[in-house]
């Protein structure tokens, strides 16, 4: 007589769970190294990447010790965390070096007589300091040859709220080597009582200046529009916010 038997085969250990901690590194170590390249905004990137670095090294602990699975993505979180913050690192080296570069020295070129050929001045000792301000007209040569002009002033024109705009002409002329940027924001202005102001909303603007590169050699020229009264058109670039060092006076 035969017996039969019954052959009981063992359930399968369950799989660890994947590793959310390590995820959640890996996709803030994406996001921080996409906007690791861009100014003022890779700020907020070396933030998202030690957040991130730590995440995603708690994420590959947990893996090692087998508590969690997705060793490979933590890891990946890890190294994607460590570039971004290098690269804000030395992105932001670069940036700060080219714009000290830029304004560690500037001349100031009176503008010729229609008469008289163009003349350029020989730039002064004292003309990199903060307090450096050329008349209306005259042109100011930042370091990296970027050719700065402030051509005219209208005044007397009224926004659609009846508030007072000032009218600036400027020219940017880049005698450079290399590539400019040129930006409406670069721009501010003074009033009588020491108020700084940034480009207001004109309705009737005309050949407004816009934002751009300048290849070495080119040139554009725009109209920017101020609120009230101004007696100072100051410069300064718009995206490290740096203190400006050149202006005009032109009340």
């Amino acid at each position: 007589m035969l017996m039969e038997t019954n052959t009981v085969q063992a359930a399968p250990a369950p799989q660890p769970s994947k590793s959310g901690l390590g995820i959640a590194g890996f996709v803030l170590g994406i996001i921080a190294l996409a906007i690791s390249f861009l100014p003022i905004i890779n700020n907020f990137s070396a933030l998202l990447a030690a957040i991130g670095f730590v995440l995603a090294l708690i994420g590959t602990i947990a893996c090692v010790k087998g508590r969690k699975s997705g060793k490979g993505l933590s890891v990946v979180g890890v190294v994607m965390n460590v570039i971004a913050f290098v690269v804000v690192l030395a992105t932001q080296s670069m940036y700060s070096s080219a714009i000290d570069d830029a304004f560690s020295g500037t001349s100031v070129a009176p503008q010729p007589a229609a008469e008289q050929p163009a003349t350029t001045a020989p730039a002064s000792d004292d003309a990199a300091g903060d307090s450096q301000a050329a008349a209306a007209g005259n042109s100011i040569t930042l370091k990296n040859g970027l050719v700065l002009t402030v051509d005219g002033v209208v005044t007397g024109l009224q926004s659609y709220d009846g508030k007072s705009i000032t009218q600036v002409s400027v020219t940017y002329q880049n005698n450079g080597n290399s590539q400019a940027s040129f930006n409406p924001y670069d721009w501010k202005a003074e009033d009588a009582q020491g108020a700084q102001r940034s480009q207001a909303f004109y309705t009737d603007g005309e050949n407004e200046l816009n934002s751009g590169t300048l290849a070495a050699g080119g040139s554009v020229s725009g109209n920017l529009y101020f609120e009230g009264d101004v007696v100072k058109v100051l410069y300064e670039n718009a995206f490290i916010g740096r203190g400006s060092d050149v202006s005009w006076n032109i009340a």
